[in-house]
């Protein structure tokens, strides 16, 4: 049995194993809520588990608890919350958030996008180098049409609900070799990217050589030393302690990425309209928290960075140009690749 299969189904067997009782919602539920009528009436509240893979301390911690200490307010008596802020620290891997939420053991979690494209490869157009100028503009396009559309299409593949978008942010290289400030620096590292095949043709086109991995294959290269290179933001790079390692920070920029927020659909769909609709209005609000609170998060990462010895490069306008030119080839690929619309509302008509 595949370490997956072996994970998904101890997991759905015994999952309060995961959060000291963590289990699937009750499948059924009264068309409405009234405080603290259900749990009279059954003596099973809806339960609801929000997951992640984020240390308890990390603003995607702090946003998963905002959502449901309103939630377990609003429905005192008959909803139950949970959390998993952290499924690395349970032997996870960060991709096993998908299923986990998929079958149900989870209710709630996020990702990064670039973890949907090998089921909904339209969503590599998110993944894209240098579409975004800046991060007012990214914003508003993952909060427009197109993010609406991402998330249809992510609904269409599979059995989750996408509601919102936390900012994972633009990405940024650290490495333990040399400076990078020209294409030319990338030649010949070995650079971690997450599962997109847009992401690793990027870095093809920049002359280093990606490789795949999930997070925790990552931080255990990176200790090891037998990965030159990662890139995320200064966060991430602080969280998972890779400013220990690598010296050498470029704010290249490269990725703005955003994290779906998406739910075990079949649950979802389940509750009463009141309880979705406050779900919405949750997850809006702990966005909005989210994004405030990551600009701050990435100002005090780079901070820690320098602290720690590690050189942030700052790229010049000609410099960053280098880097857009070098990968252009990249938009022709992809105008074969993905339909017209979504082109359009990232200018690459």
């Amino acid at each position: 049995m595949r370490r997956r299969d072996f994970l998904k189904t101890s997991a759905v067997a015994g999952a309060g194993a995961l959060a000291a009782g963590m289990a699937a919602p009750a499948a059924e539920s009264p068309r409405r809520l009234r405080r603290g009528v259900l749990a009279a009436q059954t003596r099973r509240p809806i339960r609801i588990v929000l997951g992640g893979y984020a240390p308890a301390n990390n603003g995607f911690s702090f946003s998963l608890k905002r959502i449901g200490d309103r939630i377990a307010a609003r429905f005192k008596g008959d909803v139950e919350v949970r959390y998993v802020y952290n499924i690395l620290d349970l032997g996870y891997r960060a991709e096993d958030i998908l299923w986990l939420v998929e079958s149900g053991v989870l209710t709630l979690g996020y990702q990064s996008s670039s973890y949907f494209t090998e089921r909904v490869p339209d969503i590599g157009i998110a993944d894209l180098p240098f579409i975004f100028s800046d991060t007012p503009t990214a914003r508003a396009t993952m909060d427009g049409r197109f993010g609406r559309i991402l998330a249809e299409r992510i609904e269409a593949g599979m059995d989750v609900r996408v509601i919102g978008w936390f900012e994972n942010g633009f990405r940024h290289v650290s490495n333990r070799v040399r400076p990078i400030r020209v294409p030319a620096d990338m030649k010949g590292l070995m650079i971690r990217v997450l599962p997109s095949k847009v992401q690793a043709r990027t870095f093809e086109l920049l002359g280093a050589i990606p490789k795949i991995m999930d997070l925790t294959e990552a931080i255990a290269a990176v200790k090891a030393g037998t990965l030159d290179a990662q890139e995320n933001p200064f966060l991430n790079t602080v969280t998972y302690g890779v400013h220990n390692f690598h010296k050498f920070h470029t704010a290249t920029n490269h990725f703005y990425l955003s994290r779906p927020i998406f739910l075990h659909r079949p649950s979802f769909d389940a509750w009463p309209r009141e309880l979705q609709q406050e779900m919405r209005a949750a997850v809006a609000g702990a966005v909005a928290y989210q994004r405030d609170l990551h600009v701050k998060e990435e100002d005090e990462s780079a901070a820690v960075i320098r602290k720690a010895g590690g050189e942030i490069i700052e790229l010049t306008p000609e410099q960053h140009k280098a880097f857009v030119t070098a990968v252009s080839p990249i938009y022709d690929e992809a105008r074969r690749q993905y339909g017209r619309e979504l082109l359009g509302l990232v200018n690459l008509t």
